[in-house]
C-alpha cells in the first residue's frame, strides 16, 4: 500500500462510428483513453472488449479493428494485456483502461470556481457527421476532418492542463454532448457558466447539415434532459443551440481554471497544434445554469 499512488479504471466500447474497420479501431481506442486524460491520469494498460458477430462478417474486420486499437494505444504508450470477445449480433469495440495517478491530483468534473475561464480542445459535430455519413450527406473533407479529431489522443492537451498545476475541473465530451458535460461541472453548485456560443470551435460544414436536420436520436435525447438547465440568448441561433447538444465521439477536454492560466495553456495548446478556444467563463450565482449567449 502507498499513500502517493492510486489507480483509476474506465471502460467504454461502441458501434461502429465509420466504415474503415482499421480507422474505427483507432477512434474507439482515443475515446476509451479520454476518461483517464480527463482524470489527470497517465493511462498503463489495457484490455480489448470485443463483440463480434463471427460467421456474419468476415474475422479480417476484426483483425483490421484490433489493429488500429494496437496503433493507437502504442502512440499512447499503454501496454495491452489482454482482453475479452464474445459472439454478438451487432458489432462493438472499446478497452478496459487501467491508470495511475497521485491520489491528491485526482481531477474531477466538479469543482470549478467563481472567475475560471473555459477550454475546449476539439471542435464538435462528430455525431452530425456520422449521421451525414450513413446518409450519404457527408463530403469527403468534413469526413476526413472528423475522423482526425476522432483520432487525436487527448494525451498531450492532458499533459499541458497538467502542468498548469491548477485545474479546477475538467471532462472529456463524448455521448452527453458539450451542454450535458457542461451541466455535470457546475450541477449542485452555487455557480453559472456562461457560454459564448460563437466561439466553440465546429467542424466545416456542420452548420449547413444541422440546419436540415441531419442529427442523431442521442442529440435530441440530450437536449430535451439538459435544457431545463440552461438559459438561451437569442442572438444564439436554434441549429447552433442544436449543435452543443450533439454527442460526440472521442471528443476533447472542457478545461475549468484560471484566468491567468487559461491563456498560457490555450497558447501552449495552439503551439503543439491543438485546436482549442477559450468559450466561456465561470460566475457566482444564486441559481445553477448555463447562460448561452450568441456572442
Amino acid at each position: 500500500m502507498r499513500d502517493d499512488l492510486a489507480i483509476v479504471q474506465t471502460i467504454d466500447f461502441f458501434t461502429p462510428v465509420v466504415d474503415d474497420p482499421f480507422t474505427f479501431g483507432q477512434i474507439a481506442v482515443t475515446n476509451a483513453l479520454s476518461d483517464v486524460y480527463a482524470m489527470g491520469a497517465k493511462p498503463l494498460t489495457a484490455m480489448n472488449v470485443v463483440c463480434f458477430p463471427i460467421g456474419k462478417m468476415d474475422i479480417s474486420v476484426l483483425r483490421d479493428i484490433l489493429r488500429g486499437g494496437l496503433e493507437k494505444m502504442r502512440e499512447a504508450g499503454v501496454l495491452l494485456v489482454g482482453g475479452h470477445s464474445v459472439d454478438d449480433a451487432e458489432l462493438k469495440y472499446g478497452l478496459s483502461v487501467t491508470g495511475l495517478i497521485h491520489p491528491e491530483q485526482v481531477l474531477l468534473n466538479r469543482g470549478a470556481k467563481d472567475g475560471d475561464k473555459l477550454i475546449l480542445t476539439k471542435p464538435l459535430g462528430t455525431g452530425i457527421v456520422a449521421t451525414a455519413v450513413k446518409r450519404g450527406l457527408a463530403g469527403e473533407a468534413l469526413v476526413a476532418e472528423a475522423i482526425s479529431s476522432m483520432t487525436q489522443l487527448n494525451k498531450k492537451a492532458a499533459e499541458l492542463m497538467i502542468e498548469t498545476g491548477n485545474v479546477h475541473a475538467v471532462t472529456d465530451v463524448t455521448g452527453f454532448g458539450f451542454l450535458g458535460h457542461a451541466c455535470e461541472m457546475i450541477e449542485g453548485s452555487n455557480l453559472q457558466m456562461i457560454i459564448y456560443a460563437s466561439r466553440v470551435p465546429l467542424f466545416a460544414g456542420i452548420q449547413a447539415l444541422a440546419e436540415k436536420g441531419v442529427m442523431p436520436g442521442g442529440l435530441q435525447r440530450n437536449k430535451q434532459f439538459r435544457l431545463p438547465m440552461i438559459e438561451v440568448d437569442a442572438a444564439c441561433p436554434s441549429w447552433l443551440l442544436d449543435v452543443l447538444f450533439d454527442p460526440q465521439t472521442a471528443g476533447g477536454l472542457l478545461i475549468s481554471l484560471p484566468a491567468a492560466e487559461a491563456e498560457k495553456l490555450l497558447a501552449g495548446m495552439h503551439r503543439e497544434g491543438i485546436s482549442a478556444s477559450l468559450v466561456g467563463e465561470i460566475v457566482a450565482a444564486t441559481d445553477c445554469k448555463i447562460i448561452v449567449r450568441g456572442q
